[in-house]
Parts: structure tokens; sequence; C-alpha cells
């Protein structure tokens, strides 16, 4: 059952002239809470809270795929500023996939 169905159900049960303490401790709900859905019922906005709680649910799902594109895109701007770190460290230098950048002449006498 639905929620708005149980609220709606609790509503009738309570002006079929169910008393507010046997609907609670039937249904395990605060008196209170009954009291606000009579409220709500009666001023017709008992189907708002559904609405509104199904669009929380689309907005919490959006807000999750965002946060994960983000992630995403955290991942790939890292990856790229490595890259672009490890990149040849001189301007114009020959490079091949093969070979690498060429080899820097060292100091000093390799024997």
């Amino acid at each position: 059952m639905r929620r708005a169905d149980f609220k709606r159900q609790v509503v009738a049960e309570y002006h079929a002239g169910e008393t507010l303490y046997a609907l609670a401790r039937r249904h395990d709900l605060s008196r209170n809470l009954i009291r606000i859905w009579v409220e709500k019922a009666e001023a017709d906005a008992l189907d708002e809270d559904g609405a509104a709680a199904e669009m929380l649910t689309a907005y919490e799902a959006r807000i999750a795929a965002l946060e994960r594109l983000v992630g995403r895109q955290a991942l790939e701007i890292d990856f790229l500023k490595g890259a672009v770190r490890s990149g040849p460290s001189r301007k114009g230098a020959p490079t091949s996939v093969t070979s690498g950048p060429a080899a820097s002449p060292s100091g000093g006498d390799a024997n």
C-alpha cells in the first residue's frame, strides 16, 4: 500500500468515528501525526506530501548522478595533470612511442 493511500485510510477511519487513541495504537502512530493528516485532508493538501516526496527522491537521484560525474571529472583532471608533468622535458626534443625522449648526456666518464 502506498503511503498516501495509508494516510487516506487512517483519515477515513477517523472520520468513520474511530478515536485518535485507538487509531494511534492500532497503526503504531502518533496521535499528533494523525491530527496533522486529518487537517491536511480537510484542506485537500494530503496529496501534496506525496508529490513533494517524489520530487525529493528525483532531486536526490539527480544529485547522486552529478556527484558521480564530478568524481569522474576529478579523476580525469588528476590524470591529465600527471600526463603534463611527465611529458617531454625539453621543447623540440625528438620523442617516439618506441624509443621515448632522447637520452640526457652524462656529466662524467662512464668508466
